[in-house]
């Protein structure tokens, strides 16, 4: 079997289904845990495991968004067209997140502060990364004419990446940007209202990062060399990604440092490089799934979710850490906390493919009107 090369390729689902699977486990676990649970290696595994999701669908997001570029460059659009397409479809996303907001914020009303109103989640991230992807393909599109226009857009998605992650540490730190009010300095570094950058939300910096990476992987897999070599180009893939890992690795045990405050596992470049090999060597893995192994037979519960992965990133969050939550927080074991972690696997499963079947019907009836109406046109 070879791969689909459309807008939709079956690798992507299946990287957005296995981001939505670690994202599953790390809220649950996260929400549920409590007592000495917290304090065991499974649950501090399945924290590490829980820094993998936004950077893959931010990665992801950076793929589709060059699939929807080259698409709208084969129907012949000017930059301008296609800027305001791509930007368009990212403010909606972005108005999504903070529609997220409020929907959290009013079933919460009594125990929620306002403040919660203005956090930034992965999808005002996504949204922003969008923007300013619509941004730099726009600028490029607009200066670049020759044959070599895929080779810019690439060379400039690798190095807005790289500057993103090099600027991040001291954005968190010594170049703070205090004096802006904390709402949109929040959006710089998330430092919220708390006084200090937090981990646990998705400033541009370093989370857009993971989206221009991904633009630059997904304009190489659309060239026609990649094309040409789809399994060879994958390969490359995967055997950069280690590269990544082991240069990442060789920098941070060097004995100096460029930043005068050095956080690893928050800001570091070295971080950034090894989430990065790592998304590489998932890219290939899940590609080499698709191509040989089993992920081409029939259906995958894990694809399923990865066609749907904003509706059930959506709605799982409710009934994990909100009001709804099916279990008590902060109380169960591991045993009990698994078996609702597979109560809201199979539940979020069940509401994918209520979507899916619902938008295919919708999509059955449009067809048959547009034919009918087709019919109709001809025999007038």
């Amino acid at each position: 079997m070879t791969v689909p090369k459309p807008a939709r390729l079956v690798y992507v689902d299946w990287m957005r289904g296995l981001a939505c699977v670690l994202m599953f486990q790390t809220h649950c676990y996260d929400s549920w845990l409590g007592g000495d649970a917290r304090k065991t290696k499974f649950f501090m595994w399945s924290q590490l495991g829980g820094t993998l999701p936004a950077p893959l669908f931010l990665f992801l997001a950076g793929i589709s968004f060059a699939l929807v570029i080259d698409k709208l460059r084969q129907k012949g659009l000017a930059s301008n067209q296609i800027a305001l397409t791509v930007i368009r479809r990212a403010a909606e996303i972005f108005a999504l997140g903070l529609l997220f907001r409020l929907q959290e914020f009013l079933i919460a009303f009594g125990w929620a502060p306002w403040s919660d109103l203005l956090r930034v989640d992965i999808l005002n991230t996504i949204g922003l990364s969008m923007v300013l992807m619509g941004i730099a393909c726009w600028m490029v599109l607009s200066l670049s004419r020759s044959p070599r226009t895929r080779l810019h857009l690439i060379g400039t998605a690798a190095a807005i990446a790289l500057v993103i992650s090099l600027v991040t540490p001291p954005l968190w730190t010594t170049w703070r940007p205090r004096w802006m009010p904390w709402p949109l300095e929040s959006y710089i570094n998330g430092v919220h209202n708390l006084g200090q950058p937090q981990p646990w939300l998705f400033p541009i910096f370093p989370w857009t990062a993971f989206a221009f990476l991904g633009l630059a992987i997904g304009f190489i897999l659309l060239s026609d060399w990649s094309r040409e070599h789809e399994a060879g180009s994958f390969a490359l893939a995967g055997t950069g990604g280690l590269a990544l890992i082991l240069l990442a690795r060789w920098l941070d045990a060097r004995p100096w440092h460029v930043y005068a405050v050095y956080d690893f596992w928050h800001t570091s470049p070295s971080f950034f490089l090894i989430r990065a090999g790592i998304l590489f060597s998932i890219l290939l893995a899940v590609y080499a799934w698709c191509r040989w192994g089993l992920g081409h037979w029939g259906f995958s519960p894990i694809a399923q979710l990865g066609q749907t992965s904003l509706l059930v990133y959506w709605v799982h969050i409710e009934f994990v850490y909100g009001r709804f939550s099916i279990l008590p927080k902060r109380t169960v074991g591991i045993r009990t906390a698994s078996s609702g972690l597979l109560v809201i696997f199979l539940s979020m499963l069940l509401l994918s493919l209520l979507r899916s079947k619902i938008k295919s019907s919708r999509l059955t009836r449009q067809s048959a009107v547009e034919g009918k109406t087709a019919v109709r046109t001809a025999r007038s």
